[in-house]
């Protein structure tokens, strides 16, 4: 038999390799890729980096790239965030997500109806064009890629509130005569007979003709503008339900006002009050639901709104007024009491006390004044200071968590998969749901069996509304992810939202993490033969080129008594162990009973003051001179204040605390004793982290690692949910889902209960929006009407649709009162 696949259309795929070296990478990444099946030709090019695949449709750009990854090679990633516009329902969000990931080149596509933005992974290399083009094929419009903050976003939603506010107010005006003429007389029967005298059956049904047709090709041509061509796809959306809704009512009330005799007897009735009720209250219901999604961006809006548009920056030996833009590392710049710090520095002159609640959410100003750090978007409260730029642009603070909150309020939870199931199939479904009540209407109903079939039909059609479904999810995280910015939360996964609400353990890190990081010398007994001066004018001076937070505190122990340190030459720090340097002709090891066992040096001598020093809460160092112990010290480094309270609010929320150091067992217990902490790994070498959280893991539930160094990132990297203390390094933050702002720790009991209250808030979203359609349809279908004679009509149906997307929008809103009850 022929293979079928090989008459399949080919596509070409075009890669960028990085690693390759030589000749015998190329063959090797060649092998690879042909034993992909459905490849038919694969050729790789050393010189452009390139790998040229040619290969049966079915075959996926991932499985390409996976190949080359096992061969150990890298394809770089390209991100793009596109503007999307025309979606209005979740219907829509899936068939974008289809369009994007049809694209040969693309590898991920998470597409967010309420921030109305796609957010697309690409091989490198890949025509941004083919995005635009393909989803131009299924009927939406991009715009230009998204850039850091609201302003074109926010321009565009505005524009299109003003366009469905100005339609609405026109539809009304059409819609009330229409309205008020058949429905008047139906609450005020003397109405109708005056009308009828006034104007006449034939005239009454002219008006409401024109005007409603005036309703439908004015301000509902937005709805047969995307429904029409979304039903000559054959994948119908939102906008579809509204066209086949309405123009049944109006065509089958045109029939009834020019051909009556084409109806049956008795069934000339007309409905274009329905089609333009039903018009007026979907653009009011899309007006007001358009309001509400601008107000998810208020934190965004909020934060961009902390930088100020120009800075007073030194110019040929004076302060000129210059446009944020315009500012340059290294540039001087002033501020004076009562402006904002315009980027971020590095004070040269002065003293103020600056407002950074915007990071911390602590509102007590914070001394700052020469050589410290100030942050853009800060409030400079008192002195006047002189700083110059040391972070400008995109670089600062300020641009980075701007752009984490966005990234985070475009993120997809996991629960929203089971949503896009449903929705995908869910307006074709209403469609047939539609059909199947016309059908049984106009079998089995009462006379006039005809009308009763169209109306029930339209109603269902209309109340069958997926917006409430699409923006039960998005909307929350947004709000959610801008609450917790403004409490000094930034979730830079919006992921993480919904881990942490499984979360079942939290596992810190000591040092700088549960304390202060800042030791400092508590103790020093030198052995027989040393005196404790020289001592510590050795150890000092072999640990200045460390960073440890232990090594700084014998450093600045020694000058605060004012000691002349010496030069260290062969320095050696051994991670988790401590530091060896040779020292005036003298070899000096400072560090563990571990360090001190390599070395071949007994601490039996001295191992009971260690012991006494650790039970008291301190961290005990052995020193060695000349392969000698000469003495033990110990440095102290006390609990942050809010460690106990978050430790407390944790077990009050059912998590179970973990404590993972590299100081020994004593040190470590007493530490945990004083803070509440259930359980401790202590003696933990920096990569002894990360298999202390596979033995957590072991025992199941999800786990978070809170951790601030370097020796921290792939602990926070393992863990479910890595959450990175902001005062801490950069590697750790990049390496973390969530980052604390300040270091204050009660901002974990807070991120837990915040994705409580999200996920709750998203239940609550999800169940409205599939209980109204699981309860409304049926009713609008007529399934009450054998029982109690009562259905629904499609002016109602239209109304309950339009509360609904509202509703869930609401509700999500309520998360910006958030504050979490620790």
């Amino acid at each position: 038999m022929p293979d079928d696949t090989l008459s399949s259309p080919l596509q070409h795929t075009r890669l960028h390799v990085e690693g390759m070296h030589c000749a015998s990478c190329v063959g090797q990444i060649e092998a690879a890729l042909k034993k992909v099946p459905g490849v038919r030709e694969a050729r790789v090019n050393l010189a452009t980096e390139t790998a040229e695949v040619n290969a049966q449709d079915t075959v996926l750009p991932a499985q390409l790239i996976q190949a080359i990854t096992d061969a150990g090679y890298t394809v770089p990633a390209e991100q793009l965030t596109l503007n999307i516009e025309g979606m209005h329902c979740a219907s829509c969000v899936g068939r974008v997500q289809q369009a994007l990931e049809a694209v040969p080149g693309v590898l991920e596509a998470s597409v967010n109806l309420a921030t109305e933005q796609a957010s697309v992974s690409l091989v490198s290399g890949t025509d941004p064009e083919t995005l635009r083009k393909a989803l131009a094929a299924v009927g939406y419009r991009t715009a230009a890629p998204a850039q850091t903050g609201t302003t074109d976003r926010d321009a565009r939603r505005e524009q299109a509130q003003r366009s469905l506010n100005r339609d609405f107010w026109l539809a009304l005006v059409l819609t009330l005569p229409v309205f008020v003429m058949e429905m008047g007389g139906h609450l005020f029967p003397p109405f109708h007979i005056w009308l009828m005298m006034q104007l006449g059956h034939d005239t009454s049904n002219l008006i409401q003709f024109v005007l409603t047709t005036l309703v439908l090709v004015g301000p509902g041509r937005r709805f047969f503008a995307q429904g029409v061509p979304a039903l000559l796809r054959l994948a119908p959306d939102m906008n579809s339900l509204v066209v086949v809704g309405t123009t049944a009512a109006w065509g089958y009330s045109v029939v009834a006002t020019f051909v009556p005799h084409w109806l049956p007897r008795g069934t000339d009735n007309v409905y274009f009050e329905a089609a333009a009720v039903i018009v007026t209250l979907i653009l009011l219901g899309r007006y007001l639901e358009a309001r509400a999604r601008g107000r998810t961006s208020d934190a965004i809006r909020h934060l961009v709104g902390l930088r100020p548009r120009t800075a007073r920056v030194r110019r040929d030996g004076t302060f000129q007024d210059v446009p944020l833009e315009a500012i340059q590392a290294g540039d001087e710049l002033l501020v004076r009491p009562g402006e904002k710090i315009a980027v971020d520095g590095e004070v040269i002159e002065g003293r103020s006390h600056i407002d950074e609640s915007m990071l911390s959410g602590e509102a007590e100003p914070v001394a700052r004044s020469v050589g410290d750090e100030v942050i853009g978007g800060t409030l400079n409260t008192h002195g006047t200071l002189t700083y110059r730029a040391t972070r400008v642009g995109s670089d600062t603070v300020l641009a980075q968590i701007i752009s984490m909150v966005e990234t985070a309020q475009g993120a997809r939870l996991p629960i929203q998969a089971l949503v896009d199931k449903v929705t995908m199939w869910f307006v074709p479904a209403v469609i047939g749901l539609a059909l199947l009540t016309f059908i049984v209407w106009l079998v089995f109903g009462p006379e006039p069996a005809l009308s009763m079939a169209l109306v029930n039909a339209v109603a269902v059609l209309i109340i069958a509304c997926p917006c409430a479904m699409g923006l039960a999810t998005p909307t929350s995280i947004m709000v959610a992810t801008g609450r917790a910015a403004s409490l000094g939360i930034l979730l830079r996964r919006g992921e993480a939202l919904q881990a942490l609400r499984d979360t079942t353990l939290i596992a810190f890190d000591k040092t700088g993490t549960l304390t202060e990081g800042k030791p400092s010398l508590t103790d020093l007994h030198p052995a027989p033969g040393f005196e404790k001066d020289s001592l510590l004018r050795w150890i000092a001076a072999a640990e200045q080129a460390s960073e440890h937070p232990s090594a700084q505190a014998l450093v600045r122990a020694a000058e605060a008594q004012q000691m002349s340190l010496p030069s260290a030459e062969q320095f050696e720090a051994r991670a988790g162990y401590g530091v060896t340097a040779v020292v005036e002709g003298r070899r000096i090891a400072i560090g563990n009973a571990r360090l001190m066992e390599i070395l071949h040096i007994s601490v039996s001598s001295m191992q009971a003051d260690a012991n006494t020093l650790a039970e008291a809460g301190k961290s005990p160092l052995f020193a060695a001179v000349d392969d000698q112990l000469a003495g033990v010290l110990a440095v102290a480094d006390t609990l942050k204040p809010s460690a106990s309270a978050a430790i407390q609010a944790l077990h009050a929320q059912h998590i179970e605390v973990v404590m993972i150091t590299g100081d020994n067992q004593r040190t470590a217990d007493a530490i945990a004793r004083q803070a509440g902490i259930d359980r401790v790994f202590a003696e933990v070498l920096p990569g002894g982290k990360v298999e202390a959280l596979k033995t957590l893991r072991r025992q199941g539930g999800r786990i978070a690692f809170v951790g601030d160094g370097i020796n921290d990132a792939p602990a926070l990297a393992e863990a479910d949910v890595g959450i990175a203390i902001g005062t801490g390094t950069d590697v750790a933050i990049d390496s973390a889902d969530a980052v604390l702002m300040s270091g204050d720790l009660m901002g974990v009991p807070r991120a837990v209960a915040l994705s409580h209250a999200t996920l709750r808030n998203i239940r609550q979203n999800l169940f409205w929006a599939f209980a109204y359609n699981g309860a409304l349809i049926p009713v609008a279908a007529g399934v009450l009407y054998p029982a109690f004679h009562l259905l629904l009509s499609p002016m109602f149906a239209a109304g309950a649709m339009a509360l609904s997307s509202v509703f869930v929008l609401s509700n999500a809103l309520r998360l910006r009162r958030f504050k979490p009850v620790l």
